[in-house]
Order: structure tokens, then C-alpha cells, then sequence
């Protein structure tokens, strides 16, 4: 029934229902109209009982489409290219770049307006029927180092710091689900106060490989690094780089074994900058490593830091059940930075004169051509498969006794072996009761 026909059959049935006069032809009515008309008893009463309806349908004033199509596409280009962000962050990803979305696109001044001041809550909605999420697992790799943790403090209170310099540390396996043999593995850092990431790839999981990747990540950071913080791994916990950060004055803590909210900031980063860019695929090989390496040196590190504003949780509401989280306005990591005002200036002005050559579009695409060429360096070994468990074969049951002849029949069971499994069942009864 269309809706015009239902608002007919609507107003007919109020003026039948008004002119009945028992209460049982009402009762007719009424579950007539719940048949027809499609709704609850309950909600027909009020219908029926309620106000004549107009003589006229009401019509319902649908609002204008106030985003033209081109500028939907164009937020989407942007999200595309900016590696699909949270609304929040794409919104200051549209201001950052709106230099080159305007020689991109030829904007024109309204589809300018309209890009500037589309709000978080509407990109949601504009884009949700394009956002897919997928939820894969991987297997984790990482072995207790058992040595050091006495002299290495516990770092369990929450980072209240204003200046960089401070990062926390983790390695992220890539087996592609097959743990066994030599594979890569990314040491992925992040600034606290500034989000500034620094990845390296290594074959293995060394004490010294690890060392030689830290090293070589402290030299390309545009800040002093003053504090190191791991997990319970063995690839940190060890002389090598215990002794390190004591010569060079880092402090070096740890955090509780089993409690990964203790590096909730290096978690998070192990997602969206290493398992969402590599995928969950096996890097077995010197020349995987070799390019992995080239693309974090390089293009992804200006992109990350340069390109792409984070958030940051300032505090967090409790109301009833439900927590509010409340976070800063968005920013780069290279903003951050300069906002501190404890950054090498000099590492920092050639890394902007680096990253602004770059047009974020085409380094965008350049990035997915270099990704491309990784992926096909990975292994194609197939996942290790745990052998199928042993069938198991029943004894077989022993020969029921034969009947004695030396007692009388009806005295002596036919089936020992029933009486016994019932008398024991009915004592085991018992005896939980």
C-alpha cells in the first residue's frame, strides 16, 4: 500500500470508528485496521482515538543536497590518497593540502567553501558506504629476555610530557602466519609529545641487528632522543643496548610483562603504520628487507610526518557506563615539532625543504608503486600447518562372564559387567549428592 493510499484508508477508518457505537463493532475496527494499515494495536488506538486527520496529506520538505557531487568526489580522492584517515583527521588533511587540491582539481571558489567547511560528522556519513574494515590476526614472535630487568626500571604511569624526545619501541614480526625460519621484522619507534615515527626493517630478530637499527634511527631523528622505552622482549633487554643508551645518557626503561597498554602509543602505530602499509604476508629475504628500508627512509617517512595530522587524547569523561574521549586539534608531526621549539633546526628545515618538493598526490602513488614491488618480493611459503591428531581406537570390551552354576537362577546377573557399571554409577551418585 502507498502511502497516500494508507493516509485515504487512515482517514476513512477515523470516521468509521468514531460512528460505531458498541464496543465489540469497535473491536472489529480496530483489528482491521492493524491488518491494513500494517502496525500495533497500541499505535492504531492512538491513531484512531486521536485527532481527525487534515483533509489533505502533509508533505514531507526534503532538504537540499548542499555538497555537489564533484566535491564528494574530491574528499574521497583525498582520503584515498591520504590512506584512508579518521574524519577528524581528514578534515585538517583537506586545510594542509589545499594547495595542491586546488591544482589538482581546478576548484572554484564555492567547491572551495564547501571543502572548508564540511564537518567530521558529515564525511562520516558521505563515506560510509566506502569504508570497509577488515579484522586479521597475526601470530606474535616476541621471547622474554630474563637478564637486566632488575637494573631496568618499570615505566607504568602515563607519558606527561611536554618536549620530544621521549619514544617507546616494539618490533613487528612478518611471517605471514608461518613463525618458523629466518624472517623481517620492522623496529618501529614513536615520539611521545610529537607522534614522529622512525621504522627500520631487519632480517631476524639480533641483539645486534636491533642495535645497528636503533643507531641508525637516533641519527635520522631532528631531536636529541632522551628516553627509550620497550617491551620485555630479548631483542631489547640485553647488554648491548643496556649499555648504549648508558653511554649516550637515555633513559632506558620497560614496561610490565603482559600489559600492552603500557605501550599503548607503539601498539597503535604498529597498526596504522606498519600493518595497514606491509599487510600480514612473509618477508623472508635480503632484498625484501633492502626495499622495505628504502621506502621507510624515504617516501613514507615524509608522508607520515609531514602530511598526515594525528590526534592526541587530552582526557577522558566517564558518564554512567560510557566513556567520553576528548582529543587536541590535529596536527603533523612535523607541527608538533615546531610548536615545541626543541627540534634541530637545522634537520628539521631540511626535511621540510625535502617534503614540500613533493606534491602529496604523487607521492601518494608513488607509494603504492614501491608497495606493489614489496609485495611481490614476499614469500610465497604456505602457512605451517599443525599435523591432524591421532585417531584413537577403543580397547576392545572383555567377554561378559557366563552365568555361575552354583547359584541359584535370578541370584547371580546375566550381565556382570551392567550390574557392576550400575551399582558404581549409583554410589558416585550418591556420593555427590
Amino acid at each position: 500500500m502507498s502511502p497516500s493510499a494508507k493516509w485515504e484508508y487512515y482517514t476513512m477508518m477515523h470516521v468509521r470508528y468514531h460512528k460505531a457505537k458498541s464496543r465489540k463493532e469497535k473491536s472489529q475496527l480496530l483489528t482491521e485496521f492493524c491488518q491494513n494499515h500494517s502496525c500495533h494495536r497500541k499505535h492504531a488506538l492512538r491513531l484512531l482515538n486521536g485527532a481527525p486527520p487534515p483533509k489533505e496529506r502533509p508533505s514531507h520538505k526534503t532538504r537540499k543536497l548542499f555538497y555537489s557531487a564533484r566535491v564528494l568526489s574530491m574528499i574521497e580522492s583525498v582520503w584515498e590518497a591520504a590512506g584512508y584517515p579518521w574524519s577528524v583527521r581528514l578534515k585538517a588533511i583537506l586545510q594542509l593540502w589545499m594547495p595542491w587540491v586546488r591544482q589538482r582539481f581546478s576548484l572554484l571558489p564555492a567547491e572551495e567553501k564547501q571543502l572548508l567547511s564540511i564537518s567530521p560528522a558529515q564525511i562520516d556519513r558521505r563515506l560510509k558506504s566506502r569504508k570497509l574494515w577488515i579484522k586479521r590476526k597475526v601470530y606474535g614472535s616476541t621471547k622474554p629476555g630474563a637478564i637486566l630487568k632488575h637494573q631496568i626500571p618499570i615505566k607504568t604511569d602515563s607519558w606527561n610530557i611536554r618536549v620530544p624526545g621521549f619514544v617507546e619501541s616494539d618490533l613487528v614480526s612478518h611471517c605471514g602466519g608461518n613463525a618458523s625460519g629466518l624472517f623481517a621484522h620492522t623496529l618501529n619507534w614513536t615520539d611521545i609529545q610529537s607522534q614522529w615515527a622512525e621504522r627500520r626493517a631487519i632480517l631476524g630478530r639480533g641483539q645486534f641487528d636491533v642495535l645497528t637499527a636503533s643507531a641508525s634511527m637516533e641519527e635520522d631523528l631532528p631531536f636529541r632522543l632522551r628516553g627509550l622505552d620497550c617491551d620485555n622482549d630479548s631483542s631489547f633487554i640485553n647488554e648491548h643496548l643496556f649499555g648504549y643508551c648508558k653511554v649516550r645518557k637515555i633513559q632506558f626503561t620497560r614496561s610490565r610483562p603482559y600489559r600492552k597498554n603500557d605501550n599503548a602509543h607503539i601498539e597503535q602505530k604498529n597498526n596504522t603504520h606498519v600493518r595497514e602499509v606491509l599487510g600480514y604476508v612473509r618477508y623472508d629475504t635480503q632484498e625484501a628487507v633492502d626495499a622495505i628500508n628504502d621506502l621507510y627512509k624515504n617516501e613514507l617517512r615524509l608522508f607520515q610526518n609531514y602530511f598526515q595530522p594525528s590526534v592526541k587524547l587530552v582526557k577522558k569523561i566517564r558518564i554512567g557506563s560510557k566513556v567520553k574521549k576528548k582529543y587536541d586539534k590535529p596536527q603533523t608531526p612535523y607541527q608538533r615539532l615546531l610548536d615545541s621549539k626543541k627540534a634541530d633546526p637545522i634537520k628539521l628545515q631540511a626535511f621540510k625543504d625535502r617534503a614540500e618538493s613533493w606534491d602529496p598526490f604523487r607521492l601518494s602513488k608513488v607509494i603504492e608503486d614501491r608497495l606493489a614491488r614489496i609485495y611481490a618480493l614476499a614469500s610465497k611459503t604456505p602457512r605451517k600447518r599443525l599435523p591432524p591428531p591421532p585417531k584413537r581406537t577403543l580397547p576392545a570390551l572383555p567377554t561378559p562372564l557366563a552365568p555361575s552354576t552354583a547359584f541359584p537362577a535370578g541370584i547371580f546377573p546375566t550381565n556382570p559387567l551392567k550390574e557392576i557399571a550400575r551399582i558404581y554409577t549409583r554410589e558416585k551418585f550418591l556420593q555427590t549428592w
